[in-house]
């Protein structure tokens, strides 16, 4: 039997913490999941509650894969967090992963990744985490290849989630991996979840438009949002700035990161998410108001920045009418 070990730090997320035993748990017998904490105590939660495990860090000595779930990352450094402010490993952490024999194959979900990353695990390999952490995980792992986009990433020894329910994604994709997707089926059918999500976590990112300010590029930026229904060209947008076209590219790239052409693509994206969620428009229509022009453009720009079709993305976020 496969043996999984869930290691539990400090401030650790209740629901994440329970994804392992739940979904492993559904595969007849398949696996053998065990709990452990880093120092054999009791574990502090984010909730108004602690956990007590039956193992302590012994347990990972003998694990086929280990499983390290998130914890909260925010905030004052206390004596149970896991890392460091500076991505150093504490002392119990650094001594907990010192018992995994070579070869196991480990896991993270969600902010578990900064863990791997201390331990210098994850230097020069893809990597995911939470969305909102992946800044945070490049600044202090500049070695590690993030992604924020997917909901995992599979790299072979070593796997790695993104936030909350994605770590369930991970899991059935590990029964899938292990066992088929047959049994796959049978775990999500179980425990009544999707086998699979379409997308990554990229529809999931919420990009808010960043508030104008006056003159140049900033200016032109604002007169644009208000005419995303009509083309735009470079033009235009330079003089609204009363600047010349190369002066305006080069300034608005150095303020967006983006060139103008590909920052528009981004803007109508965003508006048509925000459509698909707050209305009942048709396709067609979205892609007519954000200035896609056809319901096929829609669809291709949709899918190549978040990875679904419009159609998908509204079951996702717009429950269906009653009735």
């Amino acid at each position: 039997m496969h043996r999984v070990v869930v290691l539990a730090l400090g401030r650790v997320y209740p629901f994440e913490l329970g994804i392992p035993t739940r979904i492993f748990g559904a595969a007849d017998d398949r696996y053998e999941v065990i709990t452990c904490s880093a120092d054999g105590g009791p574990v502090a939660t984010t909730a108004d509650f602690a956990v007590h495990v039956r193992h302590g860090p012994e347990a990972l000595a003998g694990a086929d894969t280990v499983i390290i779930p998130p914890f909260a990352i925010s905030g004052p450094a206390t004596p149970v967090t896991p890392i460091t402010p500076d991505g150093g490993l504490a002392p119990a952490t650094a001594q907990a992963l010192a018992r995994i024999a070579p070869g196991t194959r480990i896991v993270s979900i969600c902010t578990g990744a900064f863990v791997l990353a201390a331990a210098g695990w994850l230097d020069g390999r893809p990597v995911t985490t939470h969305w909102r952490q992946t800044d945070r995980l490049r600044r202090l792992f500049p070695r590690v290849k993030v992604d924020p986009d997917v909901l995992f990433v599979d790299d072979g020894d070593i796997l790695t989630s993104a936030g909350a329910a994605s770590g369930v994604d991970l899991c059935l994709h590990l029964v899938r991996k292990d066992h088929g997707s047959e049994v796959a089926n049978q775990v999500a059918r179980k425990c009544v979840v999707p086998p699979w999500r379409d997308g990554g976590q990229a529809q999931y990112i919420d990009r808010p438009v960043p508030a104008p300010s006056s003159g140049g590029p900033a200016r032109a930026r604002e007169w644009a949002l208000m005419r995303l229904h009509l083309p735009v060209t470079l033009a235009e947008l330079a003089a609204e700035a009363q600047m010349s076209g190369r002066t305006f590219a080069r300034r608005f790239r150095a303020e967006t990161g983006l060139s103008p052409g590909r920052w528009l693509i981004q803007q109508r994206v965003e508006r048509a998410r925000r459509l698909l969620e707050s209305t009942d428009l048709p396709v067609d229509r979205i892609a007519s108001e954000v200035g896609f022009g056809t319901a096929a453009s829609l669809r291709q720009h949709l899918n190549a920045a978040i990875g679904v079709s419009p159609a998908t993305y509204r079951r996702t976020f717009r429950p269906p009418l009653a009735g």
